[in-house]
Parts: structure tokens; C-alpha cells; sequence
């Protein structure tokens, strides 16, 4: 009985999968099967009668994406991991004996696009100038049990079923079947992340890891998720950073730390971001800001040559230049060079009046700090397009930050802004133990007065800076927006497997 729940083609199959076992074929046979040879490798390196006989005896797998019958012979394409290759079937080859049921049955009337099939054969060339598989063995792999979105080209248009935001990131799977830059994209992410590993290895550093469950959300200013420790009774927060756990090992003695740390924040979702993300976040002992800010140009445009071959990308249409030097400017000049207002010295009630000259909405919880960073944000961040690192932020900003060495009132950090986006965040990191637990004290009367992204106080860092820690510049990159970056990707879905998504119903 098929359930009544499935469409008709999704029936279809279930009753074709009976059949063959009927036929006594098993639909997913043990995995072993000898591959030899990739699509991409046959498509690459056949050269015709001049290598033919390195070719002479392929083995390769993959997804039966096209069937074109012909009688007593067939074209298909193959698709592997490596992508898509043409291969060929005579009737009389695959059963060479008086049954024909493989043939004429199972491979024409019971295999479907999507089915997975092993194949052994050679390479030649049609008279078309197409490489094909000519196949003198096939066997099934495994049987598609659900219809794929196919890809149609039909007189030079393309009609492709997975252009549906809501299919394509719920069902990822599906998507890169289909699709296959979408593979490449997250190919390149992982070219990325390793050439970003390999500078930071090769300098030096040593990756750790930290905590995922905390029991105070401490290193950043956000809404953390909360979960129930059950063993501790207890209630604990997904991370929303790990900058006081790497400091932390600062104060125990390493030089320079990493961590590639997947993020939690309870917070909204648009297309620059999503509640579980990546961040790479490193800190490096006897080093400040300034030192950071070469490090991070350095970094960035090894990381676009791994991605891209070069060392810059287009976005949007834009070209953006990742090699060094980057343009430096500080968050009151930049305020001053796009509104036409000097906001340095000003307080709370100076700053709601700008709020309300630019038409921008000021929550009454938020104090001095989150004022300005409304102002930065709405009226300045997105005219940078090019790399730009905005620096020298007021005090109240940063809790975690050493003050400036020259200018009373800021700080010693800089945030890097690209194509009108934060991609990263650094400081000279502040190690007074006394001037961090009155920053700390200052966060607990904003989270008083209502911010609920305040900052907690984690009583055992503080503990930890009573130790002593050298001075320090820390850092932390947003992978996925780096990533969106270098691979034109509109949207924060687009490079995650897998990003949250409400749950479906089921039958």
C-alpha cells in the first residue's frame, strides 16, 4: 500500500522499487564498489587516440541526471561529486545473453533521473566532439525514491525548480544536486577557512578550543540563548563569543591563541544575519591595534588569493581591493565626514538631539555608546565599500578595551568595515583587572536600565587579570560575512549548509 501522503511520481517509484526486488536486484546493494576514475578526471585528461589506452578500463559512480533513449541504445549523463560526464549503453553489450530484462526492463523502464549507478567502461569521443563512457557494465547503486527539481534546458532557456529561497536552504541537499555552484561556493569557503589556518599557523599561533555551554554569555554585547544543564541543575548559555576564555589562556601563559568558534545570539535574522554563525577570533600577546591592523591586511589578502586566484573580489558589480594598505578613519571623523556633525565631547541628551536631526530611532535603554554606534550604523557604515578600518572608538563602547594611550575618552580599537558591513572587530585589549570591573559595573546599569544586550560581569576573569596579563591585541573575523564577500554571495543563507529555518510540518 504507498501512503497516501506521496505524489504520484513518489508512488511510481515505490512500486518500481518492488518491482526489482521482485527481479530479485537489490536497489541498495553494500557499498563496495571500485571506483577508479572521477567525471572530472575523464573530462580533463582524454585526449582521444593520442591516451586512449589509459582510458581503455574506467570504473566511475554517480546520479543518473538525463536519459535519452534510442531503441536498442542510450545516452545518459552521470553525475559525481566531481560534476557531469556523458556515457553510452548497446542494448546487446549489457546483456550480451538471450535476456535482454536489464536493458529493456530495469535500466529503461525501472531506473530513474536521480537513481545511483556504478558504470565500467572507455572513453571515447562522439561525432558530436562529446567524451562518453562507453559502458560494458552498469549495476544499481541505489534508487531515488523522490523526484529531483531537475535542471531543463529547452531553446536556450532554463527552467530550474530550485530557485525558492525556502526549498533550497531547508532542503540543501537537493540544492546541490541541482545546483552546482552552489557546491563551489562552499568549496571556496573551505579554501578560505584553511588559508586563513595556514597564515596563522605558520606565524605561530596555536588553535584551542573553548566552551560552547557557558554559564555567564560574557565577550560581547548580544541577547544569548539559555538552555538547562540537568547533570549541574543549572541554567547555561550557548556562546555568544569566546574572547574572555582566550584571554584567559593570554593570562596562562600562551602567546597567541585561535579559535574558529561557531556563535549563538538570540537575535533577529536578515540576510547578513543568522543566530548560529562562525567567528575566528585570535589574540596575541605583547602586540596592540596598530599591530593587528597590518596582520589583518596581510591575513585578508591571502585569504581572497586562496578563494579567488587573486587578490581581490567583485560583489554586487563592485570590485574590492583586499591588498594592503587599507584606509584608516576614526569613528568621530567618519560621523563628522558623512552628517556634518562634531559628536565628540557630546552626552546623552547632545547625542538623542542628533538621533532625532537624522531621523533615527533611539531606544530610551540605550546609554552614550549604543547612541553612537546608532549614528555610525544608520548615517556612515555603508559608504565604505572599500576595506576602510574605522578606529578610535568612545570608552562606552567597548567595555573590553584598553583606552587610548593619547586621547582621553576612547579607546584603542577598530572595527573593519566592507562593502558597507562589519567584518571585523579589535582592540588593544584592556588588562587593568580595577578599570575592567568598573567597565563591567557600568554594563550592569545599562542591563538595569533595560539594554538586554548588556554585558553580564564574569567574576572569574576578573579573577583571572588579578593574575596579570601582558599586554594584548585580540581580534575577531565574521566568517560567514567574509566568505559572502569573497564569493558574491548575496545573502548569509547562501553560505551556511545549513541555517535555521522554522520547523516544517510533517505527516
Amino acid at each position: 500500500m504507498i501512503p497516501q501522503h506521496l505524489s504520484e511520481q513518489e508512488g511510481i517509484r515505490r512500486e518500481k522499487l518492488a518491482e526489482l526486488q521482485k527481479l530479485g536486484i537489490d536497489a541498495y546493494p553494500a557499498p563496495l564498489y571500485p571506483v577508479s576514475i572521477t567525471a572530472a578526471a575523464i573530462r580533463g585528461g582524454f585526449r582521444g587516440e593520442e591516451n586512449k589506452e589509459a582510458f581503455a578500463d574506467v570504473c566511475l559512480a554517480g546520479r543518473i541526471m538525463s536519459k535519452r533513449d534510442m531503441g536498442k541504445a542510450s545516452f545518459a549523463e552521470l553525475q559525481d561529486s566531481s560534476g557531469k560526464i556523458q556515457i553510452y549503453l548497446k542494448r546487446d553489450e549489457i546483456c550480451p545473453g538471450e535476456d535482454k530484462t536489464w536493458y529493456d526492463r530495469v535500466w529503461k523502464h525501472l531506473t530513474d533521473l536521480g537513481d545511483f549507478i556504478g558504470v565500467k567502461g572507455f572513453v571515447f569521443i562522439t561525432k558530436m566532439g562529446e567524451t562518453t563512457v562507453h559502458v560494458k557494465e552498469i549495476v544499481l547503486l541505489a534508487k531515488s525514491l523522490k523526484p529531483l527539481p531537475v535542471v531543463r534546458e529547452k531553446e536556450g532557456e532554463t527552467f530550474d525548480a530550485v530557485t525558492d529561497p525556502e526549498f533550497r536552504y531547508r532542503q540543501r541537499y537537493a540544492d546541490l544536486i541541482v545546483n552546482p555552484h552552489v557546491k563551489e561556493t562552499f568549496i571556496r569557503r573551505t579554501k578560505m577557512i584553511n588559508a586563513i589556518r595556514e597564515f596563522l599557523n605558520e606565524r605561530g599561533a596555536l588553535e584551542v578550543d573553548t566552551p560552547v555551554l557557558q554559564s555567564i554569555p560574557g565577550g560581547a554585547a548580544a541577547r544569548p540563548f539559555i538552555t538547562h544543564h540537568n547533570a549541574l541543575d543549572t541554567e547555561f548559555y550557548l556562546r555568544i563569543a569566546n574572547e574572555l576564555y582566550l584571554k584567559r589562556l593570554i593570562v596562562g601563559g600562551f602567546d597567541w591563541v585561535y579559535e574558529f568558534s561557531r556563535n549563538f545570539r538570540n537575535e533577529g535574522m536578515d540576510r547578513t544575519h543568522n543566530p548560529e554563525f562562525t567567528v575566528l577570533e585570535f589574540y596575541v600577546a605583547y602586540k596592540d591595534y596598530l599591530w593587528m591592523m597590518e596582520t589583518t591586511e596581510q591575513l585578508l589578502e591571502k585569504a581572497a588569493l586562496a578563494t579567488n586566484g587573486k587578490g581581490t573580489a567583485t560583489v554586487d558589480g563592485k570590485e574590492i581591493d583586499f591588498r594592503a594598505p587599507y584606509r584608516r578613519i576614526t569613528m568621530y571623523d567618519a560621523i563628522l565626514e558623512y552628517t556634518g556633525i562634531d559628536i565628540s565631547g557630546m552626552d546623552e541628551s547632545g547625542l538623542r538631539e542628533v538621533c532625532r536631526k537624522l531621523d533615527i530611532h533611539a531606544d530610551p535603554s540605550i546609554g552614550n555608546g549604543k547612541l553612537i554606534d546608532e549614528i555610525f550604523s544608520s548615517a556612515c557604515e555603508h559608504h565604505f565599500i572599500q576595506p576602510t578600518f574605522i578606529t578610535d572608538y568612545p570608552v562606552e563602547m567597548s567595555p573590553l578595551t584598553k583606552k587610548h594611550r593619547s586621547k582621553p575618552g576612547l579607546v584603542e580599537r577598530f572595527e573593519l568595515i566592507v562593502n558597507g558591513k562589519e567584518i571585523a572587530n579589535a582592540y588593544t585589549e584592556l588588562n587593568d583587572p580595577l578599570d575592567q570591573r568598573e567597565r563591567f559595573e557600568e554594563q550592569v546599569r545599562l542591563m538595569e536600565r533595560g539594554d538586554d544586550e548588556a554585558m553580564f560581569i564574569d567574576y572569574d576573569f576578573l579573577r583571572s587579570l588579578e593574575y596579570g596579563m601582558p599586554p594584548t591585541s585580540g581580534i575577531g573575523f565574521g566568517i560567514d560575512r567574509l566568505c559572502m564577500l569573497l564569493t558574491n554571495s548575496a545573502s548569509i543563507q547562501d553560505v551556511l549548509l545549513f541555517p535555521q529555518m522554522r520547523p516544517e510540518a510533517h505527516p
